[in-house]
């Protein structure tokens, strides 16, 4: 009998030889575990565990699982009525709580360093008679970056993220306490902030801290610094630039694993954007993005001398004609693309004057207070544009699709950029959306991502947000709403 995996064409001697590799590392290793795990619409990892004898034969024949998490809201409640008639008519075959088959690619194989005997691997959802689950966020992904491919380029990107970490003094497990959403614990600082890469606070926070090191690094996560950021208990995590997919995946781990292994030595981690916490800092997610020649690996945003005439207000000052118009891309669609950097009600009270956020649809040279921040110089193969209005608790798979599409309008239109900004917070330029609510109302009049990410997928990404937005504007208490919704889930 034919295995699900040549069923639905993902047999290749390629897999097959991770296969064979995956089957000897699991055995050599004494692993009697294995996480089967996917990336949900919100970037939160699900999966199931099997016993290492099982995990074999779902490699080849996936593992199922109830196709109700796809359409689960940031409290875990179904968005849609899959038991009533004509509930999901939108999204065939997705009624009646039926069945999807979990594939997993046996390459992204990994032991955990925080749990002994457990294996770790990657999957993507399908159905079970054999065809794509087209509103999985990697396979969005994976689409939007076919488009560059078949354009000869790829995208380059490294990330700057944000994160809180805190000492857990009460894990608030009671069962008297359980409810929907639960309580999230309660914490004390690993710091008291307030002094930007202060070598005392770090060393102060090293023990948590060294168990971020040495878990990403176990990984094979390409980590390059930890930095204590400016608010109390807050954080910084740089990686190495890579191919985009690899840097989504890697965001997507990162996120899970230290969340873990934190966990398990008593501290707490959130990617929350805002904490509910007194006196915090808001943490943003920085993304450094840039196209390359396929094949000779060239940056394709750098230019060797400026443009003639030009001025360093000017964007070709700095990028090349192609850089120029995939970052006029991003401004012409900025508030459209604007749900899929700021995903979450509790995001958007970042967007502040004077916070090294972003408040307009802006760029400017190496300006950390413009949306879009254009870093290098000619001659720099490094030149890049940094986006910054991403908050930590993204999905990366939808974050980076959105700047693909976005750039590449701008490609395809040879949009021109205005001059660079060096007033940020004077009120000058299109505002940013404020509110969840406004984010989705301008990613639907934007009829360019509609249709790059298709009608089906953004009008299921709206219904499940509406919902969250909807349960925050009804909530009695907002701060308890966020604390309770965000602060243990992301």
């Amino acid at each position: 009998m034919r295995s699900f995996a040549q069923r639905c064409g993902s047999q290749t001697p390629a897999r097959e030889a991770a296969l064979q590799r995956t089957a000897r590392l699991i055995e050599a290793s004494g692993v009697d575990l294995v996480r089967f795990a996917w990336c949900d619409l919100h970037g939160v990892l699900r999966g199931k565990a099997l016993v290492a004898r099982a995990a074999a034969r779902a490699m080849q024949d996936g593992v199922g699982m109830v196709s109700t998490l796809l359409l689960k809201d940031t409290s875990d409640r179904t968005a849609y009525s899959v038991f009533e008639p004509g509930g999901t008519s939108d999204l065939p075959g997705f009624e009646c709580a039926s069945n999807l088959v979990l594939l997993a690619d046996p390459a992204s194989y990994r032991q955990l360093p925080w749990s002994p005997g457990t294996g770790w691997v990657q999957c993507q959802p399908w159905f079970q008679h054999g065809e794509p689950v087209e509103l999985d966020t990697r396979r969005v992904l994976q689409h939007a970056l076919e488009r560059l491919t078949q354009r000869g380029m790829a995208m380059v990107c490294g990330l700057e993220v944000e994160l809180h970490i805190y000492k857990i003094e009460d894990a608030r497990l009671d069962p008297v306490q359980a409810a929907w959403p639960g309580e999230p614990p309660r914490v004390s600082m690993i710091h008291p902030g307030y002094n930007l890469l202060a070598e005392g606070w770090y060393d102060m926070a090293e023990a948590p801290l060294r168990i971020v090191q040495h878990t990403a690094q176990a990984l094979g996560l390409p980590l390059l610094s930890l930095e204590i950021e400016l608010g109390p208990s807050q954080v910084e995590a740089v990686f190495e630039a890579t191919d985009a997919l690899t840097a989504a995946d890697n965001m997507v781990l990162f996120r899970s694993a230290v969340r873990q292994a934190l966990r398990r030595a008593g501290y707490h981690a959130t990617f929350m954007c805002r904490p509910p916490l007194p006196n915090i800092m808001s943490s943003g997610w920085h993304l450094h993005q840039s196209l390359v020649d396929l094949h000779s690996g060239r940056n394709l945003f750098m230019r060797e001398t400026p443009a003639a005439h030009s001025t360093p207000a000017d964007a070709q000052h700095t990028l090349s004609a192609p850089g120029e118009h995939y970052l006029a891309g991003l401004l012409e669609h900025a508030r459209g693309m604007t749900v899929f950097c700021t995903p979450t009600v509790n995001g958007f009270g970042r967007f502040r004057p004077n916070a090294l956020a972003p408040q307009s649809v802006l760029w400017g040279r190496d300006n950390r207070g413009a949306m879009l921040r254009v870093v290098g110089a000619c001659g720099d193969a490094a030149t890049r544009i940094e986006n910054r209005s991403g908050e930590p608790a993204a999905n990366p798979y939808l974050y980076l699709a959105s700047q693909i599409h976005a750039g590449l309008d701008g490609m395809d239109r040879q949009l021109q950029a205005p001059p660079a900004t060096n007033a940020p917070y004077q009120g000058t330029g299109t505002q940013l959306p404020t509110s969840l609510s406004q984010a989705l109302d301008a990613l639907l009049a934007n009829r360019v991502l509609v249709d790059a990410f298709g009608p089906t997928f953004v009008h299921y990404l709206a219904r499940i947000k509406r919902q969250e937005q909807t349960r925050y504007e009804q909530a009695d208490d907002k701060d308890e709403f966020q604390r309770r919704e965000y602060f243990s889930r992301f």
